[in-house]
């Protein structure tokens, strides 16, 4: 145990290796260009010297600050590292084609963290354990039961399927949401203008009349004057709710909850949500199963990937039951936030012993109706935002030659 400990102390103080690019000529004088891992610079020239290669600049790569690492980021990744792996790439080799490969500085330097670690005698899995923002807790069990098992590249593969399947269903619900909340923000934009801008120049002609304006007219010109006058203050408040809210929503867990049941309420989008939330855990419930791993521990990694407060809720209550016994078909029954059809399944599956394969077929079901959704709700949004922007914008319009029409039957 001691020699073991001193094992992984040295290798925690031993330096680092560090990525260099260098440039140089060969022995035929054509200039040549590469990457090597080094602990200083004059290990990476004394190397390219034993190679034949006059080297003319060495130095340390820099991966800059860029952007942050998204979700896709690390699907991507994923992928790469699962192909590599099936084709025999050992792992720190697929480690610095993928670093070499990305675009994202941010993702460079993760990734080249996590090579180091790996390297100096950590596990993969409690190498990405360090990183929790961007691996999970459901990744890194998946990647410790392959390290496990022997089988670390074919449980790469299924992870990279799970957030390959989870990407489809974000960017389809952000695409039928996209439409009309960029409409919105048009909408908002030309309302103000002609609030601003517009209006008062035909309130300057109308004074002229010297005649009684229309009730319309009257109250559009109300509501133009209140916003040139408090513009400046209603913008302001607009921002200040707009960043109050995030940060309250990004501190107070009740709120997270409170707008995670509200939002299973919205008509139509909140159906979707549901479905969604349902194709996720279900897919979820189905990775980890298919892994291995015992249902209580797979239970504890599917409410954190839920996505939703209430199905997070529902699922802890459901693995507190399962704990004590009781069968993952009553336990869900109880919670009373499944569909009847997504409970038989599961009960079919335990019965069968096949309860990743019923759940995979489940989550594979409710994405087909998400799909559907989505593109029913786009189509149903479009006459919808098309009356809108007409009784908003032509309301205005209408409002405002009302006098030009009498002044004209008058004459």
């Amino acid at each position: 145990m001691a020699t073991a400990t001193r094992t992984v102390r040295r290798q925690r103080d031993e330096p680092k290796e560090i990525i260099f690019t260098w440039e140089g000529k060969d022995k035929s004088g054509k200039i040549v260009r590469g990457e090597q891992r080094a602990l200083t610079e004059k290990v990476v020239q004394a190397t390219l010297r034993r190679q034949g290669i006059s080297v003319t600049k060495v130095k340390k790569r820099s991966f800059g600050r860029g952007s942050s690492v998204k979700y896709k980021d690390i699907a991507i990744f994923t992928r790469q590292l699962a192909t590599m792996m099936r084709a025999g790439v050992p792992l720190l080799q697929s480690f610095d084609i993928s670093i070499k490969g990305t675009s994202n500085p941010a993702l460079g330097r993760l990734l080249n963290e996590i090579r180091t670690e790996v390297e100096t005698g950590t596990s993969l899995s409690n190498s990405l354990r360090k990183h929790p923002t961007h691996f999970d807790a459901l990744y890194c069990n998946l990647v410790a039961a392959g390290e496990q098992s022997g089988a670390l590249e074919n449980l790469l593969d299924r992870i990279a399927i799970y957030q390959e399947k989870m990407l489809a269903i974000q960017s389809k619900i952000k695409a039928a949401l996209f439409y009309p909340i960029s409409v919105l923000v048009v909408a908002s934009g030309v309302t103000a203008v002609m609030m601003i801008f517009v209006i008062p120049q035909f309130k300057a002609v109308f004074t002229s009349f010297g005649a009684d304006l229309p009730a319309p007219t009257l109250f559009v010109m109300a509501i133009s004057d209140f916003v040139v006058a408090n513009g400046f203050l209603i913008l302001v408040a607009i921002i200040a709710a707009v960043v109050g809210f995030s940060m309250a929503f990004k501190r107070s867990l009740a709120l997270q909850a409170w707008v995670d049941r509200a939002s299973l309420q919205i008509p139509v989008i909140g159906d979707i949500l549901r479905k969604a939330t349902i194709a996720r855990w279900t897919r979820t419930l189905s990775t980890m199963f298919a892994a291995g791993v015992p249902l209580v521990e797979a239970l504890d990694s599917v409410a954190g990937a839920a996505g939703n407060h209430v199905y997070k809720v529902a699922t802890r209550t459901i693995q507190n039951e399962v704990s004590t016994g009781t069968s993952l078909t009553v336990a869900m029954q109880g919670v009373q936030v499944f569909p009847a059809m997504v409970v038989q399944m599961v009960s079919i599956g335990e019965e069968s012993g096949q309860l990743d394969s019923m759940c995979g077929k489940v989550a594979d079901f409710f994405e087909r109706e998400v799909d559907d959704m989505v593109a029913g709700l786009s189509q149903l949004l479009e006459p919808i935002i098309i009356v809108f922007l007409g009784t908003l914008i032509g309301g205005m319009v209408v409002a405002m030659y009302l006098p030009i029409f009498k002044l004209g039957a008058v004459v």
